[in-house]
């Protein structure tokens, strides 16, 4: 073992020269926000027993590099403020500049949280023009990390903050960006966010190795990609032909046609994005993360254990992290017209599920989707229905956050009574029956429902089902639901069964 640290310590000798600069990892750049209130971490690299200092308003800290040039250390817990100069001094000095302090929110997930605001090409964002152009923001900081799969944890990222600006905002997350804004002007404090999403990907990508294999019940994840690995063949012959009937449509000079969505293989390896994209920010103080995900995880294979991967990866990131059950928000798949195969109501039953979680937080979004475009316009409302949460579980403010949320079912003769958490004020808007109920019995064959508002619950009965023993509501891709509480926020849909049901 000592040969082979040895060798490693040559190596890197060798890589870095016998007098290697002092050099810090991208994400501790000018511009950036480092997390109030708590130590702040400064780690690097320099030549093995290099002292090396950190000096922060007035404080300092000092590190020794070890064998392999890797250094640590924290500066103490500091209030809200800046900007501040950060000197670093080694072999060669080093000036990080623009430093905030604040609070610092790490946005990751697939396509509708990297969406940026600029848009998508068909799929634009609500009052996008406007939005850019006021988005010279000086209390935020932004982040914006490039796409990257890994074998293997990686160190550093290849991208360093930036300013809040039109030109910098358009390109980054929509709903990061409403989130931000709403909590910088909330808090008052500047907000540094890092957005690391990469469309149409699957939570376990998400997840460290050490997260996925510490349940057997996640077995069924390297089985899918296993299987994903076997049609890569086929896979490859499909996006093949599809470059040349856009080659073809380009001598013709005729618009390119429009291919089947297909994944990216290395973007669906359970642990590439984590090694690749949440890794090298582990140890960079965070006040939180928000979550937009769940779309890739629809299909048959997948939904059925949605909620145990997702999950395990909150677990996993907490771990990893090392600062205790940090907030976690995430927002339920909305309303969207999806393939026969997919099982979208048992995602967002998995997400609701998710809630057992402590500090955790659901917005949802059945309500404002698009049934016809999977990248729905409104991130504003998104962004909003976040920073409730945030308000509530991160900040400590009295503020209703979440829609009614199932809390029990229970029979009462030929009806099912259901209560809800969140539903003072429970309404159905627009007047009239609150909709899209069913309650089956025992054989779980669901029937459609009437149902009436009693107080804070409804009373659910179909002539069909004479002794019910489960409820849901909202059970389809696109439901038409109508249940919200006074502070005007919807009911996530939810199923009353024991266990996650594996077909819509």
């Amino acid at each position: 073992m000592k040969k082979i640290v040895t060798l490693i310590a040559v190596t890197l000798w060798c890589v870095f020269g016998a007098s290697a600069e002092v050099r810090l990892p991208k994400i501790l750049s000018s511009h950036m926000v480092l997390q109030r209130d708590r130590p702040m971490h400064f780690w690097g690299w320099a030549d093995p027993d290099e002292n090396v200092t950190i000096t922060l308003d007035g404080q300092s800290a000092q590190s020794v590099a070890d064998k392999l040039g890797k250094w640590s250390l924290y500066l103490l817990a500091h209030p809200a403020g800046g900007p501040f100069t950060i000197d670093v001094k080694g072999s060669n000095d080093l000036t990080i500049e623009d430093v905030m302090i604040g609070d610092v929110w790490f946005a990751s997930g697939q396509s509708n949280m990297e969406m940026p605001l600029k848009g998508f090409s068909g799929a634009p964002i609500q009052n996008s023009a406007v939005e850019i152009q006021n988005a010279n923001q000086p209390k935020l900081r932004l982040l914006r990390i490039r796409t990257r799969a890994s074998d293997f944890p990686l160190s550093d990222y290849q991208d360093s903050w930036t300013m809040c600006t039109p030109e910098t905002a358009a390109d980054f997350s929509a709903v990061a960006y409403f989130f931000g804004r709403a909590i910088s002007e909330k808090e008052n404090v500047t907000v540094g966010l890092i957005d690391s999403t990469w469309g149409g990907t699957p939570a376990e990508a998400w997840t460290s190795f050490q997260g996925l294999t510490a349940d057997a019940s996640l077995m069924p994840v390297f089985s899918a990609w296993g299987e994903m690995m076997d049609e890569q063949t086929d896979a490859e012959l499909a996006r093949a032909a599809d470059k040349r009937a856009d080659e073809a449509a380009e001598r013709a000079h005729a618009p390119k046609p429009v291919h089947a969505w297909r994944p990216v293989p290395a973007s669906w390896g359970p642990a590439a994005l984590y090694n690749g994209m949440v890794a090298p920010a582990i140890g960079f103080g965070i006040k939180g993360a928000i979550w937009y995900q769940g779309e890739s995880n629809a299909g048959a294979e997948r939904a059925p254990i949605y909620d145990k991967v997702f999950g395990a990866m909150i677990t996993d990131w907490r771990r990893h992290w090392q600062e205790g059950n940090f907030p976690f928000l995430f927002v339920q798949i909305a309303n969207f017209k999806a393939s026969p195969a997919d099982l979208w109501p048992t995602v967002r039953d998995a997400q609701r599920r998710t809630l057992s979680l402590a500090n955790t937080g659901m917005a949802v979004t059945i309500d404002i989707g698009n049934p016809t475009n999977i990248h729905p316009a409104d991130k504003q409302s998104v962004g909003e229905r976040l920073a409730l949460a945030a308000r509530s579980i991160a900040y400590g403010e009295k503020v209703e956050f979440s829609g009614p949320l199932f809390r029990h079912a229970g029979r009462n003769g030929h009806d099912m009574q259901v209560w809800f958490d969140h539903a003072e004020g429970l309404t159905a808007k627009g007047g009239g029956a609150p909709e899209e109920f069913e309650v089956a019995g025992a054989d779980r064959k669901y029937q459609p429902a009437t149902a009436k508002l009693d107080g804070d619950s409804v009373i659910v009965s179909s002539p069909g089902v004479m002794q019910p023993k489960y409820v849901r509501y909202g059970w389809k891709d696109v439901p038409i639901v109508n249940l919200y509480n006074s502070a005007g926020l919807p009911a996530s849909p939810f199923s009353s069964e024991e266990l996650l049901p594996g077909v819509n």
